[in-house]
């Protein structure tokens, strides 16, 4: 049976609505919104409390990307297999995000936050499979599409809407709530997903073949997927470095920089202004230099060294110099990263039948990293003080350089 193919005038579009419309409102919520309420239901304990959130999310967000991966591989409608999933999990998450901006104990907002969770995962499955809907000689662009613009917006251009929201951000719960379903459902509009009522009669030929055999050899062994899993453990330690501080800024500005509250929604909305600026740029340069040079695996080793830079600025200059700073090289980092490295992946994927597959599992990394990277802040707070956590970015930013680097399929 032919492989499904959409074009792209039709698929980049989705593949930039569709991830900046739920990374966006999630961003938002996590890092701005969610720290905000937690700090006003139990102002004590918020440090901890925002670990817990994290932690229990992550393992909730592990076990529903996995399932949605499944479930919308093995769907069959008029509508794809991709797109009922995306709209179902759009609907899950708005609803999820109007019962958090009600919540005034930490049990239902924790309830809430779960609930979100799941939700994001049924998005964000389903929806890293639509690159492989690109002709197998445009993956790269489409995979550029979605980390180098879609991602770049998501996780910056809403934050500086959601900034102005910090005065009222039980309203902005609703409001990016609502954003993300109209963003998600105009980008399944136009990328109009084709009918696969017809794969019903494959997939079960495969499923049959495949059995415990197959089971046992779902992630292949260290000397065949080498190459792949370093990039994994890449883009693992390079969202932890990311996230640690992405994760806390709110608190950065007001508890290490000492900001008042204005100052910090002015500093907050000047950081991912210029993260805004440069993602979008990297968006459109990165991908065709990287092209035109044939270097790939050096600009994304070295875009996780901006990050730890950007991260150790703010210890060294904890004032608007350390802000600028980090904006920019953290800005640059992480803008060739989003457009390089769905591309590294798609280069290393150890086997070619299963590129959605491998795909969902890698951009777990997203969802994982930006739960773990809380976990990992607090203790190092409780530890060694709030400064710690830039040096912990930084090291983690290294590692991660150094498994991308590490890549030996992918020569420069």
């Amino acid at each position: 049976m032919m492989k499904i193919t959409i074009p792209l005038t039709r698929l980049i579009p989705g593949l930039i609505i569709g991830p900046a419309s739920w990374l966006g409102p999630y961003i938002a919520a996590s890092s701005l919104f969610l720290p905000a309420l937690i700090q006003q239901i139990d102002e004590a304990n918020k440090i901890h409390l925002l670990a817990l959130f994290s932690a229990c999310g992550m393992v909730i967000a592990a076990i529903s990307n996995m399932l949605a991966g499944y479930l919308s591989d093995r769907t069959r409608s008029k509508f794809g297999n991709r797109s009922p999933w995306i709209i179902c999990g759009g609907i899950a998450f708005m609803l999820a995000m109007i019962l958090a901006s009600t919540a005034d104990s930490i049990p239902f907002l924790l309830g809430c936050w779960l609930f979100g969770q799941i939700a994001l995962n049924f998005i964000v499955a389903p929806m890293v499979a639509w690159i492989d809907f690109a002709a197998d000689d445009r993956k790269g662009t489409a995979s550029s599409a979605y980390g180098g613009l879609g991602m770049a917006l998501g996780n910056n251009g809403f934050t500086i809407i959601a900034a102005m929201f910090l005065g009222n951000f039980r309203f902005g719960f609703v409001i990016f709530g609502v954003l993300a379903f109209i963003g998600i459902l105009i980008a399944v509009i136009i990328v109009r997903e084709p009918a696969n009522l017809n794969q019903a009669t494959t997939h079960r030929a495969i499923r049959k073949q495949n059995s415990f055999s197959g089971a046992l050899t779902i992630f292949p062994k260290w000397s065949i997927g080498r190459d792949y899993y370093l990039a994994l453990i890449g883009k693992l330690f390079q969202g932890v470095s990311n996230f640690t501080i992405a994760g806390y800024l709110l608190y950065i500005m007001t508890d290490f920089i000492h900001h008042d509250a204005q100052a910090t929604q002015n500093s907050i909305q000047l950081i991912n202004l210029i993260m805004l600026i440069l993602g979008i740029l990297m968006g459109f340069i990165a991908g065709p230099i990287s092209d035109k040079l044939k270097i790939l695996k050096l600009p994304v080793g070295l875009s996780t060294i901006f990050l730890g830079i950007g991260a150790i600025s703010l210890f060294i200059y904890p004032n608007l110099n350390g802000v600028l700073i980090y904006a920019f090289t953290a800005g640059i980092g992480m803008g060739i990263w989003n457009s390089l490295d769905n591309l590294l992946n798609l280069k290393v994927i150890p086997d070619k039948n299963r590129i959605a597959f491998f795909l969902g599992i890698y951009n777990l990394g997203n969802t994982i990293t930006q739960a773990l990277a809380p976990i990992i802040a607090a203790f190092v707070i409780s530890v060694f003080g709030f400064s710690a956590i830039f040096i912990v970015s930084l090291i983690f930013a290294t590692m991660g350089g150094i498994a991308i680097l590490s890549i030996g399929s992918v020569k420069k």
